[in-house]
């Protein structure tokens, strides 16, 4: 039964997200599942099949592209998962990592209540850092019209989530409002050390890129 849930629900998703160009693609999922998995495997007591779900189902709306509603990927997997009969503990529990996976800004402290949860927070959160990280910033930047660079408009540390929602950006400030601040808000072990080199090759990009800015390199 868990089996063919997580079938369909993967086939699902891919179907969804075909053709999505900001990252937050079937790849990006695929790359979270796994990476859940990863970190499963180091931890006890984790409910597999839970956190499989919500990894799989976490960006079935993203609000970025939603117009800030951050209400309807949890409805969404709601509606999917009553129609495959799953039981509605199961549910709850996985509509819950999804409202809340989200990073929602510096000063906004993350509400994940199970491990299963922090686990997929953490798959999520390591698949938005490093080589991969940083195309899928540029990606989502340009379908959000935010420029590249632009020296007059300083990175800003967001104290609610409806500030860092609507704030004006670009996509290297989004590496100063969010990405970086990543690797210290991993919740597992596992996690922690994948995201140590993912992080320093962050920082090897940006003091690249900055030298060719400033045209010093």
């Amino acid at each position: 039964m868990n089996e063919s849930v997580i079938k369909k629900t993967a086939e699902f998703v891919k179907d969804h997200l075909e053709r999505e160009v900001t990252g937050h693609d079937w790849w990006h999922t695929e790359r979270v599942w796994k990476l859940t998995l990863r970190i499963a495997k180091e931890e006890k007591n984790v409910d597999l099949f839970v956190v499989q779900l919500a990894a799989l189902l976490h960006d079935i709306a993203d609000w970025k592209f939603h117009g800030g509603d951050d209400t309807l990927g949890p409805k969404l997997a709601e509606k999917w998962l009553k129609k495959l009969k799953v039981e509605e503990e199961t549910i709850s529990h996985v509509c819950e990592i999804i409202k809340e996976i989200s990073f929602k800004g510096a000063k906004v402290k993350s509400k994940m209540r199970t491990k299963e949860g922090m686990i997929v927070q953490d798959a999520d959160r390591l698949d938005a850092i490093g080589a991969i990280g940083i195309a899928r910033c540029f990606a989502t930047g340009a379908k959000l019209n935010q420029e590249i660079y632009n020296p007059k408009i300083k990175p800003k540390v967001h104290k609610t989530f409806e500030e860092y929602k609507k704030a004006e950006s670009t996509s290297i400030n989004h590496f100063y409002e969010k990405l970086l601040l990543l690797k210290d808000l991993m919740n597992t072990k596992t996690a922690k050390k994948i995201a140590e080199k993912r992080h320093k090759f962050m920082e090897q990009f940006l003091d690249r890129f900055f030298k060719e800015w400033n045209c010093k390199d």
